[in-house]
């Protein structure tokens, strides 16, 4: 089943929907993959980690407290790029979760490709500050938070939720804010 953005009477009519790519983006402990999860099965369709896709390197370099460069990032986006030109040959319908800090991080994921959304998940400083501290065994330490937020460019034209909520809360309000159709 593939997932589609409801569009106002006159433009359903003249374009077909096709698939979905939903991409939540923002700092860590913003809940990406809790709610990516739910999304996905929400909307039938896959979910996927962007943390699964880093390199041992970029992992050593995050549980050591370093901050990870653009030249850290590149190779990771690059690969990242790839499952979704994948995923749109292939018309499948996806929900990612990725920091996508930067502008240019979102436009090297998003190249020459059509049928993404982008959804920010915002949460208050001291919210990701607990939540952070609350992480056993995760590879990124409550130090990066602060290179993370300074790194943070919040996206022009994507759907804004407010994370501090469930998780279950957060991805209803995605669901709504984006009309999307669900399972």
């Amino acid at each position: 089943m593939t997932v589609h953005i409801r569009m106002d009477r006159k433009r359903a009519r003249q374009s077909r929907p096709g698939p979905l790519i939903l991409i939540l983006m923002g700092v860590s402990g913003v809940g990406k993959t809790t709610v990516g999860k739910i999304l996905a099965k929400k909307l039938a369709c896959s979910f996927y980690d962007a943390d699964d896709f880093h390199p041992p390197s970029n992992l050593s370099k995050m549980r050591a407290g370093t901050s990870l460069t653009d030249a850290d990032r590149e190779p990771w986006l690059e690969l990242l790029h790839a499952l979704l030109s994948e995923l749109e040959v292939q018309g499948e319908s996806a929900v990612l979760a990725c920091s996508a800090l930067k502008e240019s991080h979102r436009e090297k994921l998003t190249l020459g490709l059509r049928g993404i959304r982008f959804v920010f998940l915002r949460a208050d400083y001291d919210q990701l500050r607990e939540r952070l501290a609350q992480r056993k065994d995760h590879f990124m330490p409550l130090a990066l938070l602060e290179s993370q937020l300074a790194d943070l460019e919040e996206p022009v034209g994507a759907g804004v939720v407010d994370a501090g909520p469930a998780a279950p809360v957060v991805a209803a309000e995605v669901v709504r804010q984006l009309d999307l159709e669900v399972a």
